[in-house]
């Protein structure tokens, strides 16, 4: 078995690809648990943003591992493999304290991955497929990002995509204060943005959730009102600004349902942030006139923009990352000899177990105490001996010498004369 990071992000797959491999929040438990029935995977948990899905995974096989991602997607493995990465061992180790600490992501630094991976963590922990070793290495993995954050900068410049939202928005109108703002999701995305727009203050603000308990709670922190999904049909053509991110796996506005709202805002601008994966607006909706659509990756020029002004900040960071992989990577390693340890205290204590059920009944005979333990002790001193020294005599001139090397070592003989 060894430790593997197998999965896809936004540098190595469109924003197409991403959206079909995805998982819901309430699909990752079965998922796993899927994973884990057809074992392939001693132990597993997913990773699933935006940005990237990725399977961490104690596995003997990962190609197994990524056959599964595609046929549970109802995918040919053709077509999500050229995406794919996998990383073994210390790369794993490497690239799982990359993202804990931001390093990977698209917006370079951002701390919300942080609080994703831990939720992943949470999930498959119920789901009980995290054992020692990803237990371990996860929490290996919080640490290093506390670390990097609290000795480096590399959180000091970056810009959100709530905030590049904001950015793109100036472009579109003169001045935000006039504009009329929608949010439709209540999640951590859309309250980040909720939080940059009202910043700018907008004449109006409106928060659209499934659930309108929730959608009211998030707008009454932000003096917003609140609407149901089931209601933007009616209420669409009155928003200038929509910033969307939602868990659903088929669009909330189609193409038709915006034209219609673009028909009746005589021309007037829609501006549109798909923050969603999969995308809460259908593709095509970008082919209509005064609609300006946005997707995730339309937005990651703008976040990049602050890559050299942190680019000190990304060495230092960096530098920890491989220091604490390479302990880590030692602590994976020495996990291989347990086997070999456990065989050989349990032969040891074999051998003890007999002797001294031997000795009892020596002296349950009557014989004599001191010739008993004796005895005992010489059976023990040959038995433990008997493997090493016959292998040693069995050993080939070109092997001998490096035995004997190991055996003044184990057990700490003088150097001889």
């Amino acid at each position: 078995m060894s430790l593997y990071a197998i999965g896809l992000n936004h540098q190595t797959a469109p924003l197409a690809v991403r959206e079909q491999v995805s998982f819901g929040v309430d699909a990752l438990a079965e998922a796993l648990r899927d994973l884990f029935g057809k074992r392939i995977a001693k132990e597993a948990a997913i990773l699933s943003t935006c940005n990237r899905t990725e399977i961490y995974c104690h596995a003997q096989e990962p190609d197994a591992v990524a056959k599964w991602l595609a046929d549970y997607h109802r995918l040919a493995i053709d077509h999500v493999a050229p995406h794919l990465y996998f990383h073994p061992g210390e790369r794993a180790v490497t690239h799982a304290f990359r993202v804990a600490s931001g390093l990977d992501s698209m917006v370079l630094g951002e701390p919300q991955i942080l609080g994703q991976l831990k939720q992943a963590v949470r999930t498959a922990e119920a789901a009980g497929t995290v054992g020692l070793v990803l237990n371990k290495l996860f929490q290996k993995s919080y640490s290093v990002a506390k670390e990097v954050r609290t000795h480096t900068d590399i959180g000091g410049a970056s810009i959100s995509m709530a905030a590049a939202s904001v950015k793109l928005a100036r472009r579109i109108f003169p001045t935000l204060e006039e504009t009329h703002l929608l949010l439709i999701g209540a999640g951590e995305m859309i309250e980040l943005a909720a939080t940059h727009f009202a910043a700018a203050t907008p004449r109006s603000i409106t928060v659209a959730n499934r659930t309108l308990s929730r959608g009211e709670e998030l707008a009454a922190r932000f003096g917003a009102s609140a609407i149901t999904l089931s209601e933007l049909p009616e209420h669409l053509a009155r928003f200038d600004i929509i910033v969307t991110s939602t868990a659903s796996s088929l669009p909330i506005l189609g193409k038709g349902m915006l034209e219609r709202a673009a028909r009746a805002r005589k021309h007037r601008p829609i501006f549109i942030v798909d923050l969603a994966v999969p995308r809460d607006v259908e593709p095509e909706a970008r082919e209509l006139d005064d609609v300006f659509l946005y997707s995730v990756d339309d937005l990651s020029a703008l976040v990049r923009d602050n890559l050299k002004l942190r680019q000190g900040a990304v060495e230092d960071a960096e530098a920890i990352i491989v220091a604490q992989s390479t302990s880590f990577v030692q602590w994976l390693e020495s996990r291989t000899v347990v086997p070999t340890l456990k065989a050989m205290r349990e032969q040891g204590e074999a051998i003890r177990s007999a002797e001294l059920e031997r000795a009892k009944r020596l002296l349950s005979n009557g014989s004599d105490a001191a010739a008993v333990l004796e005895q005992m002790s010489r059976a023990l001193t040959n038995k433990f001996l008997h493997a090493p020294s016959q292998a040693l005599n069995e050993a080939t001139a070109a092997d001998r010498a490096e035995m004997l090397a190991l055996y003044q070592r184990i057990y700490n003989f003088p150097d001889p004369e």
